[in-house]
Parts: C-alpha cells; sequence; structure tokens
C-alpha cells in the first residue's frame, strides 16, 4: 500500500497511519472506543478493526486492557500492526488477519470481556458501492449480514460481558432486532450532528446473558451550530473522556 497518511486522533495521544484514499477513520471508531467500559486486565476485541483506530485509542484511554482487533483486509492489518508499534503499544495490541464468517482458532468464544465493532454500515443492494475496494469492503454488507456479526460478537463475549457497536441511526430497527433474545441491559446513545437536527449515527451498549429493559440516552451533540464541536464531544474527541 503506497498513498499512505500519517494523522493522530485523542488529541495527537494516538498516530494513526491509514491509507489516503479509501476508507479512512474519523470520528467514529473514537467515541466507540469511548463508550467499552473496560478496565485494567479486561480482554477486548474489536471486531472489523481496519487499521486499528479503536483499538488504539481504547488502549491509549485504558491502559492496563488488552485489546485484539479481527479485520478481513490484510494490507488494512499491516498498518494496523505498523500503528501498534508507532504508538509503543507492543504487547497489549495485537492485530490478526481473519474472516468473521470463520474466525481464527485464536479466537475462543466466551473468551472476552467486551466486543466493539464498527460494522458496515450499508446493507447489501444498498446504497451507492464505492468504486474503491477497501471503502466497498468496509462500508457494505458482504457475505457477513448485521445478523451474523451481531451474533459472532456475541459468541465472542464471556457471560454478562459487554458489546458496543456503533452504527446508522435509520438502520437501529435491524440492529436491536439481531440482539433480540441474546442480550440485555440494552442502551442507546444517540449522537446527534447540531441540536435539533436528526441523528445519524449511534452507539447502543448492551450484555449477554441478561434481560434487564432497554434504556434510551441523550445523547451527545456533537457539534454546536457555527459548526465547532460542543465541550462534550471535544472532551471525547480530544482528551479521550469515556462515554457512560
Amino acid at each position: 500500500m503506497d498513498d499512505i497518511s500519517e494523522d493522530s486522533l485523542l488529541g495527537g495521544r494516538v498516530r494513526l497511519l491509514q491509507p489516503t484514499e479509501g476508507y479512512r477513520a474519523a470520528i467514529d471508531p473514537v467515541f466507540l472506543a469511548a463508550a467499552v467500559p473496560a478496565g485494567d486486565r479486561d480482554l477486548v476485541l474489536d471486531l472489523g478493526a481496519g487499521v486499528g483506530a479503536a483499538s488504539l485509542c481504547l488502549a491509549a484511554r485504558v491502559p492496563g486492557c488488552r485489546v485484539v482487533g479481527l479485520e478481513m483486509q490484510a494490507p488494512l492489518v499491516a498498518l494496523a500492526r505498523d500503528n501498534v508499534t508507532l504508538n509503543g503499544l507492543a504487547g497489549r495490541a495485537d492485530m490478526i488477519v481473519g474472516n468473521l464468517q470463520a474466525p481464527p482458532p485464536r479466537l475462543a468464544p466466551g473468551s472476552f470481556h467486551h466486543v466493539m465493532t464498527n460494522p458496515p454500515y450499508h446493507a447489501a443492494g444498498r446504497g451507492t458501492p464505492s468504486p474503491d475496494p477497501g471503502k466497498l469492503a468496509a462500508n457494505h454488507e458482504g457475505e457477513v449480514d448485521l445478523v451474523a456479526w451481531m451474533r459472532l460478537a456475541i459468541t465472542m463475549l464471556r457471560p454478562k460481558g459487554t458489546l458496543v457497536a456503533v452504527h446508522r441511526a435509520d438502520r437501529l430497527d435491524e440492529l436491536l432486532a439481531a440482539l433480540h433474545g441474546r442480550v440485555g441491559e440494552i442502551v442507546v446513545m444517540p449522537l446527534w450532528p447540531k441540536r435539533g437536527r436528526p441523528a445519524k449515527r449511534l452507539l447502543v451498549r448492551a450484555r449477554k446473558n441478561l434481560a434487564t429493559p432497554l434504556t434510551l440516552m441523550p445523547g451527545l451533540v456533537l457539534h454546536e451550530a457555527d459548526g465547532r464541536y460542543t465541550a462534550e464531544a471535544e472532551a471525547v474527541l480530544r482528551d479521550g473522556a469515556a462515554l457512560g
């Protein structure tokens, strides 16, 4: 992969190598990582890790946790491994190539305290496919649909473990249907682009083997009227604050 840029997340605490063309990490993986209630010694799986943006942000925020990233695109895994080294996280973050249909044997079911994931936002056949193969694979579901994606995420969790996903707000019904009967204590947190605007993204957090009712949170407003990030969004994006 020839055209690579070096960017930064969390106010410079995380350095990120990523392709200049195709799929590029923005703010979604930062918010995803901020919503994971990981603690010291917790083991976290990042499904569809890309170049490792969410994994790196979580590792930077929770110094005692360990993160394993699973990504099917080998060139992105190579960059993710470079990012682990670049950020001095060898031994705490491990990026591996694998397909969700047949996960590597080293990923034992029921072994993770938390699973975080940013599934493809578009269902197969919906939206305008990107001509870039990498961006297409990241943004559009292939052989693994949302139901299968969530099923694997839940399978990898320990009992009472936490699943955190970031997804499109207009697919909330599909996401909740994919989780139905498999998890409880579901928390939905909208990410409002500005006050009074419909949410385009949301975070969903749930726990395995629980039956606690769903909670709809007030959510987080990302931008002020003039386009600046709100103080609450800045706390997550620049300062590495956690999202409760």
